[in-house]
């Protein structure tokens, strides 16, 4: 790796710049490129009717500036312009945009693409930069800004044409990044005279970062310099079109946003040529994070992520922000622990949206709080009683917890891979609850006299007896009766009953926490539709660990 060959980005220093102290309190105009952008960069490119969904699918999430393609460039993309606007397919609140090189008979075409549309941005490009200048075009930078200028000319004449009143006009430097940033300057401002703008008929300068070639910090600077030397201010959208050569594509939308854009060019996903564009749904909801109103619509993401991957045939990664399938998904023990007491928190109080390593309501993306936590070797016990408690309303005991973690993460381990909601159940029902062997309760009746009684029917490793107890309440009677079953006597340390259910036909269940003669502490569940058979199950289930447990430390020797 030669990194010697490479030289360093040249410093652009801008005195007392502002945006550093800035705050985005508003969103910006989004433009989806999608349709031109990102369609001219997948392998198998949109067909003419795919184009027509996906355009809905823009507007339905709220897109109000949308970019359709380069009519000039083909016939595919002459005939999608002429099909949204001969079906009436564009609502009359959404511009569509269409992208036109500064030459004549290319800009020509574009507006014969447009003829009879309501509303349209013409937007006219060339690149700007010192590479080009040098390597592609061989021209001088009057020759360059010429070229912009005549172009600006042409839209001029070609508006008055077709009924000016419909178009809005757009002009990029392309290659913003690689261009001297004041020569960029002396072009834009050379093209907004030619259109004379107004603040009832403004043009939108786009300051595309074509590639991505020094830190988002440098860009924030061109930007407000940009935005400190345009002529006409109030009379300029000043929008941003970053790409993500460097990965800071997102990062360098919003410093501009900071320092004086009012409007991102962008795509979905963040898809486009090389390394894409800036991600829309991200900035749009970073800024939801921040109670900002995105004017955008995320509320259905899952829909949006699979209509995206069936029309570009590219993967959505899982670990992408809010639409990724694991982005909300904790593995961690300490994580799943603090996310399970943040959302009991979010229970019981209304406000603002705090929960550890949650950001964002998953549900205000529609989606549940299913895959929240999902449990592996790595989870602890506050993650397995997440999900237990959010599939199957299983609220265990904090020290209940504490025993069964190290089972399920000790068989997730074994079997290496997460274990899924059913599975943990399954280990917790088969661990503690309604446990037969090697006592399985069979009948019992009760009596009140001052004190409770209770009489028994049981099964001892399949043999039926009668046992019988008294005591203050139904389960230490009970207890009472199963001393005489075996020689071993314990403690309650701990009682949880609730129901699983709503209504009168609602289950119990019970939760049991024991402790032998010698300090060990065992742990058993019942269920039942009645409370007092879901208590004693309980006992029954916790005595049977009891029993079984010490007799295996007997036969290892400990």
């Amino acid at each position: 790796m030669d990194y010697a060959k490479y030289k360093p980005y040249p410093v652009f220093r801008l005195e007392n710049r502002t945006w550093p102290e800035n705050q985005i309190t508003q969103a910006p105009v989004w433009c989806s490129v999608d349709l031109r952008d990102g369609n001219q960069a997948l392998v198998n490119p949109m067909t003419l009717e795919q184009k027509l969904d996906f355009f809905k699918l823009l507007v339905d999430i709220g897109f109000k500036e949308i970019e359709i393609g380069f009519p000039a460039a083909s016939d595919t993309e002459f005939n999608f312009a002429r099909a949204l606007i001969e079906r009436g397919l564009i609502p009359d609140d959404v511009k569509i945009q269409v992208l036109t090189q500064a030459r004549e008979h290319i800009i020509t075409k574009t507006f014969e693409a447009l003829d009879g549309v309501k509303s349209a941005i013409v937007h006219l490009y060339n690149s700007t930069s010192t590479l080009q200048r040098d390597v592609v075009f061989g021209k001088s930078r009057d020759e360059i800004k010429k070229i912009a200028v005549d172009g600006a000319v042409v839209l001029n004449k070609l508006a008055k044409k077709y009924g000016e009143d419909q178009f809005r006009f757009e002009y990029s430097p392309e290659s913003f990044t690689g261009t001297e940033t004041d020569y960029a300057a002396e072009v834009c401002n050379a093209v907004i005279d030619v259109w004379n703008p107004t603040p009832e008929r403004k043009v939108i300068i786009n300051l595309p970062s074509t590639v991505e070639m020094t830190t988002p910090n440098v860009y924030a600077d061109q930007i407000e310099y940009m935005s400190n030397n345009l002529k006409c201010r109030d009379s300029i959208v000043l929008s941003v079109h970053t790409h993500n050569d460097r990965g800071t594509g997102i990062a360098s939308s919003e410093l501009a946003l900071l320092a004086g854009a009012q409007r991102v060019e962008g795509t979905l996903f963040g898809n486009g040529e090389r390394t894409g564009n800036a991600d829309i749904i991200t900035i749009a909801m970073n800024l939801f994070t921040q109670g900002v109103d995105p004017g955008l619509d995320f509320s259905s993401i899952d829909t949006i992520r699979n209509i995206y991957q069936d029309y570009t045939e590219l993967p959505v990664h899982p670990r992408h922000p809010y639409a990724g399938a694991l982005v909300f998904t904790a593995f961690s023990g300490s994580h799943q622990d603090a996310i399970k007491k943040g959302m009991a928190k979010m229970k019981k109080r209304h406000g603002s949206w705090e929960v550890p390593y949650l950001p964002i309501d998953p549900a205000d993306l529609g989606r549940d709080y299913d895959q929240i936590v999902r449990v592996n070797s790595q989870s602890g016990k506050g993650g397995v009683a997440f999900v237990l408690e959010q599939e199957y309303s299983i609220q265990m005991p904090r020290e209940m917890q504490k025993d069964f973690g190290p089972i399920v993460t000790a068989y997730s381990d074994y079997k290496s891979r997460a274990l899924p909601p059913q599975k943990i159940y399954e280990l917790f029902e088969k661990t503690y609850i309604n446990i037969k062997k090697p006592i399985e309760l069979v009948w019992y009746d009760e009596t009140t006299n001052g004190d409770f009684s209770v009489t028994a029917t049981v099964k001892v490793n399949g043999e039926e007896r009668e046992i019988a107890g008294s005591g203050n309440g139904i389960v230490s009677a009970f207890c009472e009766a199963l001393y005489g079953v075996a020689d071993a006597r314990f403690d309650i340390m701990n009682y949880n009953q609730h129901s699983l259910e709503h209504g009168s036909k609602s289950r119990a269940i019970t939760y049991l926490q024991i402790s032998d003669e010698k300090g060990t502490n065992y742990f058993g569940a019942g269920i039942s539709s009645s409370t007092t058979k879901s208590s004693l199950l309980a006992v029954a289930s916790a005595f049977n660990r009891m029993l079984v447990i010490t007799e295996d430390r007997v036969a290892l020797g400990i």
